[in-house]
């Protein structure tokens, strides 16, 4: 036995063991060489704190919000690999990947867990109500049946929410088309953020006069055909915080290039991918406030009673570029202002 802890302890017994497995005489994978797993392996390191997130799927947005997230935590001295184990999986818009990573995180005993966007927020809900979630990217936390109220969410739930500034995004679109008659929703009725964000949005297009036509996806395989037939039908289109046209940015984009109509997105992102402008949300400034929110439950603040953030500060966003290939003239009060993306 001494002999034995003698070598495992030196480089010999590390060459041992790749001489015996690769002749079939050891049972390699439960071998402890002592070397510490990578923050992606399935176990965690019971030193360190453990941070599960989830996010739906990916596309632009979303990955400014992990991003924000990550970096958030490591400015507090969350280090992955170092000090904390933080572990980022993707379900790519498929339940079944949300369910099993879920599963993951609580077979990991995680410390926290964040899901980003409302699906994977829902996801994590239903699975544990014990271990501290942080919302990320929820525009009604309420709605989503995730929380009791904004101010005391009464559960082991809090976040941020990305509840979008609807009224100051159709008083931009007036000014930009003020003979506008008509507007097109598209968004995924799967979605309940959308939902949300559309019945809203509804109120405001009418109240200045905009009839509003909508038209639902249920995958992103819809969005060709459906945005076809709406922008044959409208002035312009309007899409929420939804994930699922998210993905599909480009397809959309090109077909309403087709039709000469612009289309007003919800976050910055979509509008550098080719929508006309928006006052919308800085997504990585979400990830951000979210990754503060994450490191004070971990450092002892109760999510049950720690009030649901909002975004700090919209911005107006311009794609200049797009103004001018669909010859629209765009005021100097919104040019001085906005972030032009060319």
């Amino acid at each position: 036995m001494e002999v034995f802890l003698m070598i495992k302890n030196s480089n010999t017994f590390k060459t041992m063991v790749a001489l015996l497995c690769s002749f079939g005489l050891a049972a390699c994978s439960t071998v402890d060489t002592g070397e510490e797993s990578s923050a992606a392996s399935t176990s965690a390191n019971d030193d360190l704190p453990y941070i599960g997130i989830l996010q739906l799927t990916s596309h632009p947005a979303l990955d400014a919000i992990s991003e924000g997230v990550i970096d958030q935590l490591e400015k507090a001295g969350y280090i992955d690999g170092e000090t904390a184990v933080i572990d980022l999986q993707n379900g790519q818009g498929d339940q079944s990947n949300l369910q099993s990573m879920t599963e993951r995180f609580l077979a990991n005993e995680a410390d926290i867990l964040v899901g980003i966007a409302t699906p994977a927020a829902q996801t994590l809900a239903n699975a544990t109500q014990e271990i501290p979630i942080i919302l990320g990217a929820v525009t009604d936390p309420i709605a989503a049946n995730l929380v009791d109220s904004l101010e005391t969410p009464g559960k082991n739930i809090t976040g941020v929410s990305d509840k979008i500034p609807v009224e100051a995004q159709f008083d931009l679109i007036k000014e930009l088309l003020p003979d506008i008659k008509t507007i097109g929703f598209l968004y995924s009725s799967s979605e309940d953020n959308s939902l949300s964000s559309a019945i809203e949005a509804e109120k405001v297009a009418n109240s200045l006069g905009i009839e509003v036509i909508t038209k639902t996806i249920t995958s992103a395989n819809d969005v060709t055909q459906t945005a076809e037939s709406l922008a044959k039908e409208v002035d312009a289109i309007w899409v929420p915080l939804d994930n699922t046209v998210a993905t599909s940015t480009a397809t959309l984009i090109s077909i309403a290039d087709a039709h000469s109509i612009p289309v007003f997105p919800s976050v910055d992102t979509m509008v550098e991918e080719g929508g006309l402008a928006t006052v919308g949300l800085n997504q990585y400034n979400i990830g951000i406030q979210t990754g503060e929110v994450t490191v004070a439950v971990l450092e002892g603040e109760d999510p049950s009673q720690y009030a649901i953030q909002s975004p700090n500060e919209t911005e107006t966003i311009l794609n200049l570029e797009k103004a001018l290939q669909l010859n629209i003239e765009v005021p100097d009060s919104i040019k001085d202002t906005a972030i032009i993306m060319e």
